[in-house]
């Protein structure tokens, strides 16, 4: 297909989806039409997948007209233009179908003393009665010993879209005397959901993943505007690097805006002071001027002032809302403001359920899983999943092979140095021995050439010879 700049591409086809969605595809003013499943109908302006008047085809050929291998300076590869339709922008579509057919599931946890309101904000978050109302113990009665753990479960729907909703509520969490490793039970919680993962992961049929891993820990603190206590600083310490950590200041009706701001600031200061990882919204590349100006009012929310209530009260203006009402007025729960709980939900449910899920899945659940494994002692060769230039893998090995060399050559010339030594030290013995058998040797007959010369002095003088006493025993022997 010759590659070229087509300012008139052909109609193409139009790809619709399910019943929840379609997708219309019409000429060169193209228009993504999306229905949403409230029955709402959002047009997404593009001019395709990748617009052909955008990139410019850039086209690389060797000697043989094929493709000529990258560099590895291109960090990017090359942007093709598209001649017509192809399909592939159909796949959020069809991402969409999968999902809404499996459906989705969340596992949340509170965690706080009693009294300042778990219940009701989660209730007030999914628009549902998880929670029953609480038997509230009276003074003098047993509420035992450690932190309990509780979780409700329920499947709710909104507009075809099912999710399966989990609970994890602590109730007794700071509320004794003496809370040393109060916080135990809920990190051997989080980790116990870790674990039973894993072992599903490590099955021979893993078609039915049941996901109970903790996506979100909401921490309640009391509105004190102080700053954070002892307990909140070590529970925080403890589990943010385990579960994302959304700080919230609870019963925020009970200080004034003043309070709730410098409250925010002396929170922060000793979140930042003890290197405690809470959970911010993610920053992505090419985000629209409206996603970051969101994301960057939720930033500046954390920790959420939130006041919680499921029951209807009636504002000064007539309105039914959901809030307090208290003598000097009413407090609306959906109020910016009067109180943060709408930038917590919009960050929990509406905008980053996704991002909490996928952060628990990519990131935290990675590190313990890699921690896990690695204490168990299964090891794992690192550079068999690093990309690596050819160029440079060669000239590794080569100079690991030379060094290799080097070492070898060192280790012969250290052998042949001590058998050279050995061989010294054996000549230098043998010659020391050869010395002294020639000095034996010139003595002995130096010894013989004196008694030679002597006995001929003798025989020159006229002086008969001595005889041996051997002789002359014999001569007496005979002339007997």
């Amino acid at each position: 297909m010759s590659e070229g700049y087509y300012d008139n591409a052909p109609h193409s086809p139009s790809a619709n989806g399910n019943g929840n969605g379609s997708l219309s595809y019409n000429g060169d003013n193209r228009s993504s039409s999306v229905t949403s499943p409230n029955g709402g109908n959002d047009t997404l302006m593009s001019s395709r997948a990748i617009s052909p008047s955008a990139y410019p085809v850039k086209s690389e050929l060797g000697i043989n007209g094929s493709a000529a291998t990258p560099t590895p300076a291109q960090s990017q590869p090359a942007r093709k233009k598209l001649a017509s339709w192809v399909g592939f922008s159909n796949l959020p579509n069809q991402v969409h179908r999968r999902s809404v057919r499996r459906g989705f599931q969340f596992v949340a946890m509170v965690v706080g003393e009693s009294g300042l309101g778990k219940s009701t904000l989660i209730n007030t978050l999914f628009e549902t009665k998880l929670y029953q109302p609480k038997n509230i113990p009276v003074p003098g009665e047993d509420r035992g010993k450690t932190v309990q753990i509780e979780s409700i479960s329920a499947e709710i729907e909104e507009n075809g879209v099912r999710l399966k909703l989990t609970v994890v509520d602590t109730p007794g969490f700071g509320d004794f005397v003496n809370n040393d490793e109060s916080w135990k039970p809920i990190v051997d919680n989080i980790e116990a959901r870790f674990d039973a993962y894993l072992e599903q992961e490590n099955r021979v049929n893993r078609l039915k993943l049941v996901d109970n891993r903790v996506h979100a820990c909401i921490y309640f603190i009391q509105p004190t505007g102080h700053s954070l206590k002892p307990i909140d600083i070590e529970f925080m310490r403890r589990l943010h690097t385990k579960v994302n950590l959304i700080p919230v200041i609870a019963k925020a009706d009970t200080m004034t805006d003043d309070e709730i701001s410098l409250f925010k600031q002396r929170i922060l200061a000793d979140i930042a002071h003890h290197g405690i990882r809470i959970f911010q919204p993610p920053q992505y590349e090419n985000e629209d001027e409206e996603t970051i100006q969101e994301n960057e009012e939720i930033i500046s929310k954390v920790p959420f002032a939130v006041v919680g209530s499921d029951s209807l009260v009636n504002s000064p203006d007539g309105r039914q809302v959901r809030g307090r009402s208290y003598p000097w007025g009413v407090i609306e729960v959906d109020n910016e403001d009067h109180c943060d709980f709408v930038k917590l939900r919009q960050m929990l449910v509406r905008t980053h359920m996704e991002e909490l899920r996928e952060h628990t899945n990519d990131v935290l659940y990675e590190d313990y899983r890699t921690d896990k494994l690695k204490a168990m002692g299964v090891a794992q060769d690192e550079s068999v999943f690093k990309e690596t230039n050819p160029a440079a893998r060669q000239a590794e090995e080569r100079t690991l092979h030379e060094a290799k060399l080097a070492k070898m050559e060192a280790e012969m010339k250290m052998v042949f140095q001590q058998k050279v030594q050995e061989k010294e030290a054996k000549l230098k013995q043998s010659e020391e021995e050869l010395y002294l058998r020639h000095r034996e040797m010139k003595d002995a007959l130096e010894k013989q050439r004196q008694e030679l010369e002597d006995k001929k002095r003798r025989i020159e003088s006229g002086r008969p010879l001595t005889p041996e006493k051997g002789s002359q025993k014999k001569r007496f022997g005979l002339g007997k």
